[in-house]
């Protein structure tokens, strides 16, 4: 058994060694050992915004200055990443969160850069996974399949036999599956397990197609990607315990009807949990002995606390997850109540004294917070709520009869705020109220800031390890290497590109075990005996 090594990659600020080591760490098993050794990065890298995902500044907190908005803009972004992935050289790829419209051209430094000419894209969706490879390295054995938000691919890694021709001839061994996850936000816990589950069911089909021999008990997977929870998120669990009942409960509900089982013979491992950190670094020897060893992975999302400080966790609501139907804080409601006064000059000809927004306060406020009128979902439900405001006057005047009440549906798109319309304070509210239960904390916020009501900046960090990176029984594939990738300070920031951090990995590709193959053999020869015998003079032979 090879000892797991622990490296350290990019972090903030980055190491004094490059994170290439993880190749390095993966050539030198590779070359003590007969079977081949594939390393793997996944990434949630935040939706590209060169054409979509204007609203990608809204994740920097504290908000950006002006002279700061290069650290949002894709270039920036992106060198960051084409950094990151170049030095860690891994064979796979797989990232989360790229956009359909601009993906040629987001992502060319890999194809044309750094050489991954391989590509599968998720296909469909705004939010799309997609795994990148070397075609010189890994075969791609069949087309990539699409489930719920995940991608499977299954690969058969090159090896080239020194010596053995002199044309240079190559060998196969056997098949890896890949499947790259992104699995559904919020308060969507029994989507995320159906999506896992349906995933896993896909390999195994697949693995059948290919005739692989004993896929439930021998067949080298990597399951990896932004799960959008942590430890306690069913999806983590189902892999993990290798079943999921109707007792499990996420958020205030259970996450399934009914059982559902991994399709495995043993449960998946933890990858970046299965080897052993150590807790400090010190050059002190005393200090030294008291470094303990601990198998806590760092997180993968590091952001500001907000949800503390917008969301009432008192009385009833004490218990309650953020997704469980959130209710602001009383605070949160004065800091909404005090920006829409700042705005609101318009009034009703039931009350003079009460002050609504009118159509010219809604669009300063847009301009405020999203740069422009006609973008974003604030604007959305402001037009909807609007309209809906107008009608309703229109109908106590005679104008209208009730079935004009509601906004009519249209295919087309909202592009202006509608004229002689009004938004109340419980309308305002409630638009913000959407947003919380959205799980858009990160741009109340940033709105919140640039509206001159800004949240503390000493609630500290929010820290979940949301990216996963699973492997199936050690006797099929087995890692070797795992990479950290560490920062402090909330992400996305000058440093890191992302809300995410990537998680590394270098694996051995085990020599396919043939033992129970031969024993299924012995069982169906024994069968087949016990059948001859059963059945006497009426049959003579079985089998050659």
């Amino acid at each position: 058994m090879v000892a797991i090594q622990h490296l350290l990659g990019g972090g903030n600020p980055p190491p004094s060694f490059a994170s290439s080591q993880l190749s390095a760490a993966a050539s030198a098993v590779s070359a003590a050992s007969p079977s081949p050794v594939i390393s793997l990065l996944s990434w949630n890298v935040l939706l590209p915004n060169s054409v979509d995902g204007w609203w990608t500044y809204k994740m920097y907190n504290p908000p950006l200055s002006p002279e700061q908005r290069y650290m949002a803009a894709w270039q920036y972004r992106q060198d960051l990443i084409q950094q990151r992935i170049s030095t860690t050289q891994p064979n796979i790829v797989c990232l989360q969160e790229v956009a359909p419209d601009s993906f040629e051209d987001d992502f060319r430094f890999l194809t044309e850069d750094l050489g991954y000419d391989g590509v599968a894209l998720f296909n469909k969706g705004r939010f799309r996974p997609a795994t990148f490879w070397k075609t010189s390295e890994l075969e791609l054995v069949a087309p990539p399949v699409h489930k719920d938000r995940t991608l499977l691919t299954a690969f058969r890694p090159i090896v080239t036999k020194e010596g053995e021709e002199k044309d240079g001839s190559t060998a196969t061994t056997r098949n890896l599956y890949v499947l790259n996850c992104h699995l559904q936000a919020g308060a969507q816990a029994p989507r995320r397990v159906r999506q896992i589950h349906e995933g896993m069911r896909a390999i195994m089909t697949l693995a059948r197609k290919l005739k692989e021999p004993n896929p439930q008990e021998n067949l080298p997977i990597l399951v990896c990607g932004d799960f959008n929870g942590g430890q306690e998120c069913g999806a983590v669990h189902y892999l993990e315990q290798g079943l999921i009942d109707d007792t499990f409960v996420e958020d205030g509900k259970p996450v399934t009807n009914s059982s559902k089982v991994l399709p495995l013979a043993t449960p998946m491992i933890d990858v970046m949990a299965a080897v052993q950190r150590i807790n400090g670094d010190s050059d002190d020897p005393e200090q030294e002995k008291q470094r303990s060893p601990s198998s806590s992975p760092p997180p993968t999302m590091v952001v500001s606390e907000l949800i503390s400080q917008l969301v009432d966790s008192s009385g009833e609501n004490n218990d309650k997850t953020a997704y469980e139907e959130p209710c602001f804080s009383s605070k949160s409601l004065e800091r909404l109540e005090r920006i829409y006064t700042r705005f609101a000059t318009g009034t009703t000809d039931n009350n003079s004294d009460e002050k609504v927004m009118t159509t010219e306060n809604v669009e300063q406020w847009l301009i405020e917070i999203n740069g422009q009128v006609g973008r974003g979902s604030e604007f959305r439900e402001a037009v909807e709520l609007m309209t809906r405001n107008l009608n309703t006057e229109q109908d106590e005047d005679g104008n209208n009869n009730e079935q004009h009440t509601e906004p009519k549906e249209s295919a087309e798109k909202p592009t202006k705020v509608p004229l002689d319309a009004i938004l109340t304070l419980e309308d305002f509210q409630a638009i913000y109220t959407k947003e919380l239960r959205q799980g858009k904390f990160w741009g109340i916020a940033h709105d919140l800031a640039v509206m001159k009501e800004p949240l503390s900046t000493e609630a500290g960090n929010f820290e979940a390890r949301y990216d996963r990176l699973y492997c199936s029984a050690k006797n099929a594939i087995s890692p070797v290497a795992v990479m950290d990738f560490l920062c402090s300070e909330p992400c996305p920031n000058a440093a890191e590109p992302s809300d995410h951090l990537p998680i590394a990995a270098a694996f051995c590709l085990m020599p396919e075990d043939k033992r129970q193959d031969t024993q299924s053999k012995k069982s169906k020869k024994k069968k087949n005996k016990k059948q001859l015998i059963k059945n006497g003079d009426n049959v003579q032979k079985v089998g050659n």
